[in-house]
């Protein structure tokens, strides 16, 4: 019985372990830079796949920026008029918590319109799945032509895994 508990218990502490190692962070706009005008937006989130859990993170200058989510109908004409929420931080971090979609303008006179690079406006749809957990392989002048990998998960996130796995040795040791 008391056997039984113990595998238990390690298969509970188990999942906790896997489902916080899969969660990806994300720093909008990055690597080519952050939450600011000049970035392509759409191309950014085309090499990405957002999964419940995921975070993602705007980082910009709160003098010259902001976050606001919106509707559909407000990202399409990038409206404030009735924000979702409205952040201003600089570095604001938001975790996805289910499917569906998202919306995030700037909303500075100007910057979600702007032309060129489709404005400071990124639509995340949010997928069932799980992130990946490893990395992807290294770009750069061996890596040809290809398009660059899908962003993975912070340093954050592995620090937090390995700290989970920690969480799951010690119970084992307690148990024995």
């Amino acid at each position: 019985m008391a056997a039984a508990m113990r595998i238990a218990l390690l298969a509970v502490a188990a999942m906790a372990v896997l489902s916080t190692a899969s969660a990806a962070t994300y720093n909008v706009g990055e690597p080519a830079g952050a939450w600011d005008l000049g970035i392509d937006y759409g191309s950014w989130v085309s090499s990405k796949k957002f999964h419940p859990g995921d975070t993602v993170v705007f980082k910009y200058s709160p003098q010259s920026h902001d976050v606001v989510e919106v509707t559909k109908a407000g990202y399409d004409s990038c409206s404030t008029a009735s924000p979702i929420a409205t952040l201003k931080t600089g570095n604001d971090a938001i975790t996805l918590t289910s499917t569906g979609t998202r919306y995030f303008i700037c909303g500075f006179a100007g910057h979600c319109t702007t032309t060129g690079t489709g404005g400071m406006k990124v639509q995340i749809d949010v997928v069932e799945g799980s992130s990946p957990s490893s990395p992807a392989p290294a770009s750069g002048p061996s890596a040809g032509n290809s398009p660059p990998p899908p962003e993975t998960p912070s340093s954050a996130t592995s620090v937090g895994a390995t700290a989970g796995l920690g969480l799951v040795v010690l119970l084992a040791g307690l148990m024995a």
